[in-house]
């Protein structure tokens, strides 16, 4: 037997994620600063992490219902009317999720199959377009334009429909990118979609994480509202990567279709971070504005600096990334990493792991310390005069 044959081509023919090889490296070397890891680098509320002890002191070590606690879905629900004015049923619209991730694939796995094609802004997360392929549809990808600030435009999304489309993704606020968008202009893509049978995916991960403009969900549109499955979780606004929570929200006729799927493969989520993200949602909005700032502080100092060394980078207004343009540097995007990794180790991310046409930038994420991206500055400036003056 040749285990090879044995696997699924759309499964074997899915490149590996192209930001692994510079954590092996990293894994490698003493010395360096990450400006590459999408994740908070605070730690997560000790309040929430004692909601979480309690529970396993008091004995709750078992399985939820498959939707997750109602006492969970019902704080979600209150959270997201009370920040974002959206109204969601705990009973029968919620389902708690292992991380938005899993949000995404029982989502994708519920909607389409071979045949269907799943609109993918690209540059964006990777997983949108790996999980698209392990269901067999095919991932059709928009290039987003750095003129449009790497925002999604109505003309752009009405030519990349085709009478195959069944799920478009909003991927904002974006990662790699930054970008938002702001209510006026998801009017434009509401007008496109309102009429068609095409279901938004929208992954509102970094929904808290906005820097001038509050973040409005293409969900908050009348017209949109039961064709929209809002993803969202806890890893990134509330600094609890690790406790793997996040939830769906949407129509009950979707739900009950991605429950199904989601109580075969999974039963429940972890019932220990649960009970954590209860307390996280009764009193965490204070938390996340403190991080908001803090996040804020060191987004303009990054910006400053690109600017400062002469490397273009439009003000993103989301998530905690910069997506500078190093073309001017003339080498690739995957040269400009590993050469600025090995020489001033200084980790970043090449744009087209999240995309071609992310090729000519970099990912900067700035959840590190405003220490560490200071010097990090230093030594890319150091880095880039280097290169121009070859």
């Amino acid at each position: 037997m040749i285990l090879e044959d044995m696997i699924l081509d759309n499964v074997k023919n899915m490149p590996p994620s192209g930001i692994r090889k510079y954590f092996d490296i990293v894994n490698e070397m003493e010395g360096v600063i990450s400006l590459g890891v999408g994740e908070p680098d605070f730690v997560t509320p000790w309040n929430v992490r004692e909601a979480g002890i309690y529970s396993l002191e008091q004995g709750h070590t078992h399985y939820s219902s498959n939707a997750g606690f109602i006492e969970l879905r019902t704080e979600i629900s209150k959270y997201l009317y009370r920040r974002f004015n959206l109204s969601y049923d705990p009973a029968n619209e919620i389902i708690v999720t292992v991380g938005g991730s899993e949000g995404i694939d029982v989502a994708l796995r519920a909607l389409v199959g071979p045949g269907d094609e799943v609109i993918v802004p690209e540059p964006s997360f990777v997983a949108y377009k790996g999980c698209t392929a392990f269901t067999g549809a095919t991932a059709k990808v928009l290039n987003l334009q750095a003129k449009d600030e790497f925002k999604l435009t109505p003309e752009a999304l009405e030519n990349a429909i085709t009478p195959r489309t069944k799920v478009v993704i909003i991927p904002f606020p974006n990662n790699p990118t930054g970008a938002i968008m702001t209510k006026e202009e998801l009017a434009g893509i509401v007008e496109v979609l309102k009429d068609k049978n095409i279901i938004a995916i929208s992954d509102e991960i970094y929904s808290e994480l906005c820097y001038g403009e509050k973040h409005v969900s293409i969900a908050s549109f009348p017209e949109m509202r039961d064709k929209t499955l809002v993803i969202n979780g806890f890893s990134k606004s509330y600094a609890m990567t690790g406790w793997r929570l996040g939830y769906i929200c949407g129509h009950p006729v979707l739900i009950d279709a991605m429950k199904k799927i989601h109580q075969y493969a999974l039963m429940c989520s972890p019932t220990t971070a649960q009970y954590a993200a209860i307390e996280a949602l009764k009193s965490g909005d204070k938390n996340v504005e403190e991080m908001c700032r803090e996040y804020n502080r060191r987004r303009r100092v990054l910006i400053n600096g690109f600017r400062k060394m002469g490397l273009e980078c439009f003000e993103a207004l989301g998530a905690f990334y910069l997506f500078p343009s190093i073309k001017s540097t003339g080498i690739t995007s995957d040269e400009f990493c590993e050469q600025l990794l090995l020489s001033e180790k200084v980790l970043v991310v090449p744009g087209n792991a999240f995309g071609e046409c992310g090729e000519g930038f970099i990912r900067v994420c700035y959840a590190s310390s405003m220490d560490d991206i200071l010097e990090a500055l230093k030594r890319i400036e150091r880095f880039v005069n280097k290169i121009r003056e070859k």
